[in-house]
């Protein structure tokens, strides 16, 4: 087993988890961080055989000539990056060292919204109808082509930052101000369905693992109405003819994106009709805590079993699926600190057995900006065999545990 050179160890909260599961699989991992090495947790550090500590992650070419001549004395032979912002970093450093993975010609269409939508329509892949533009005049055109209501968003991001949903010209002026900092947007059109995931964890093209989570209520609600506790739901059972049409274009979508090893993250549609339509696709995992999620479905270590698939080509033991999953998203009530939590005590009496974790601010603690975060003020896992059981649980975390700020 080589060396691994991975970017980013230490951010975000999960990549030390990434960082012990390629060191578990036998790779020498050697981290390249803007973080000095006393600055990276304990987990990163435990786990790293060396660490190149870089000033920027904006300037590439320099960290590009950095590792070169690094590498003339400490040979690289892998290079991985699960951040979003790093993979285009992590493309240029392969093809400087020539290295096998993601070049930066394929990485771009994982990076640039509108690019992989083009990519995907040659394919043959429903998606929704798309525009992309640099100026307000542009988006105003797109939107008159397009029709409302629509959704305007960056061609390059993660999550649902900057997302809008707009019905009306009146409602789109409102909004372009306050997208005046992102220099390329999408203008797509809006697709009123169910929304779902479809993950993976692939090796030489084909998916070793496929996770399917559903998203209740989709996520552009979710992040427009602050009382709302956001609920993932990681499937137990994915093989049954309402997913059927979503995997079956997730599998298409790798093949058109030609995408070979490591994680994969993808968001579809599910119409009434039952139509499915593409949302977007990452090369790297779930954000939000959901490879944890899905650790709580199959009971295994997911960060491990994606170390395996991109230094070995295969899962050292086959992943089942034995629970549905979901992690519920808290948001306090009220502004400055966290004074008190209500409904906990009582929501252990009742489902002690199926709750996995616990991980809310502290009373004490300053609550966070809900529109900053994906994980607000804190998050609860559950899981139980049956899906209307684990609906019911994490409905009613969602309901009547509250967190109270003032």
């Amino acid at each position: 087993m080589g060396s691994v050179l991975l970017i980013s160890p230490g951010y975000p909260g999960e990549m030390p988890l990434f960082t012990r599961g390629l060191a578990y699989a036998g790779a020498r991992v050697i981290g390249v961080g803007d973080q000095s090495v006393h600055a990276l947790p304990q987990m990163a550090r435990e786990h790293l055989a060396d660490y190149w500590q870089v000033p920027s992650f904006s300037d590439e070419l320099g960290i590009v000539h950095e590792v070169m001549r690094r590498a003339d004395h400490t040979p690289i032979d892998q290079v991985e990056s699960l951040w979003e912002p790093t993979m285009i970093l992590a493309a240029r450093i392969r093809e400087a060292l020539r290295l096998p993975g993601m070049t930066v010609g394929q990485t771009i269409p994982f990076r640039d919204k509108e690019a992989m939508k083009r990519t995907l329509d040659a394919a043959g892949i429903r998606t929704p109808y798309h525009e992309s533009t640099t100026t307000a005049a542009g988006v105003r055109e797109a939107a008159e082509r397009i029709g409302f209501p629509l959704i305007v968003k960056p061609i390059a991001g993660a999550g649902s930052a900057n997302t809008y949903r707009v019905d009306s010209i009146a409602e789109l002026e409102q909004v372009m101000p306050r997208l005046l900092h992102v220099p390329q947007v999408s203008v797509e059109e809006f697709v009123d369905a169910e929304e779902f995931t479809y993950d993976t964890i692939c090796a030489r093209g084909e998916p070793l693992f496929e996770n399917m989570c559903w998203y209740r209520p989709r996520p552009l609600i979710a992040r427009s109405l602050e009382w709302i506790s956001p609920i993932t739901l990681a499937l137990r059972t994915i093989d049954v003819d309402y997913l059927a049409g979503g995997r079956a274009m997730g599998r298409a979508v790798l093949r058109a994106m030609g995408f070979t090893d490591g994680f994969t993250h993808m968001e579809w549609y599910r119409k009434a009709d039952g139509e499915v339509v593409f949302g977007e696709i990452a090369s790297r995992p779930p954000g939000a805590r959901t490879v944890d999620l899905m650790n709580f479905t199959t009971d295994a270590d997911l960060f491990q079993r994606w170390a395996e698939a991109v230094t070995h080509g295969s899962l050292s033991q086959p992943v089942t699926r034995a629970y549905n999953a979901a992690s519920i998203t808290k948001r306090a009530e009220g502004q400055g600190h966290i004074r008190r939590i209500d409904g906990l005590s009582h929501l252990l009496a009742e489902y002690d057995e199926w709750v996995c974790a616990i991980d809310l601010l502290p009373v004490g603690s300053p609550r966070r900006d809900w529109m900053q975060t994906l994980l607000s003020d804190g998050i609860v896992f559950v899981r139980h065999p049956e899906l209307e059981r684990c609906i019911e649980i994490s409905d009613r975390f969602a309901s009547d545990l509250r967190l109270y700020a003032a």
